[in-house]
């Protein structure tokens, strides 16, 4: 697979900048336009990540996280998504203290109590994000063998929380597999952006995988 991530980058920065420039009013369309520009900003902080362009990946993440946030103060119950993706994009960009805001953002908007397992499982990535491993593997047994989430995701929260190396070796090696079957991607960009956040969580307590993989930046792999 060859894929033009300059252009990727271009692309989703223009959707951006666009997007940004003609904010509506009404909260329903706003919330809903900023999550737009939010995905258009997470795209290039990707395709900067695929090109090694660590500076300009770091700006368009933080853009990303702050526009998920920016979000959420109009958006629907449960729309969990936005603090798991903007956690997800401060993990990639390195800013290890805003996922930690945002990992008590989830927790104080009720993620823990969520009945949703997109709920949970953003209350358990935040666990994980402040070093609350233990309450991190409560939540994750609740996410384990359930037909409507997907089990290598819980599978590696749960080995990250009891940090086993060897059982998180193989769910993120599982997880991997699936993102590399998968034939749509968000923005269509086709990079494995849960395994690169949760080889963030694993490197900080000495678990992360050697993993290689077309949809991983090679400086990624260990």
């Amino acid at each position: 697979m060859t894929v033009d991530w300059q252009e990727h980058a271009a692309r989703a920065i223009a959707r951006h900048d666009d997007g940004l420039a003609r904010l509506p009013e009404a909260p329903d369309e706003r919330q809903r336009q900023l999550t737009r520009t939010g995905n258009a900003a997470w795209a290039a902080g990707l395709s900067y990540l695929m090109l090694g362009r660590s500076e300009e990946a770091r700006e368009w993440l933080v853009r990303a996280a702050e526009r998920y946030r920016e979000s959420w103060a109009d958006a629907p119950e449960g729309s969990w998504g936005r603090p798991i993706g903007a956690m997800k994009a401060r993990l990639l960009a390195g800013d290890l203290d805003g996922a930690r805001a945002d990992a008590r953002w989830a927790l104080e908007a009720g993620a823990e109590h969520a009945e949703s397992p997109i709920g949970r499982y953003a209350a358990a990535l935040a666990r994980l994000v402040l070093s609350e491993d233990a309450e991190a593997g409560t939540l994750a047994a609740t996410l384990r063998a359930r037909d409507d989430f997907p089990a290598a995701v819980a599978d590696s929260v749960a080995a990250l929380a009891r940090h086993d190396a060897v059982a998180y070796d193989a769910a993120v090696r599982a997880l991997l597999e699936d993102f590399e079957r998968r034939d749509e991607y968000l923005e269509d960009v086709p990079v494995a952006d849960t395994v690169l956040a949760l080889q963030v969580l694993a490197a900080a307590r000495g678990l992360s995988a050697k993993l290689t993989s077309p949809m991983l930046p090679r400086h990624a792999a260990q």
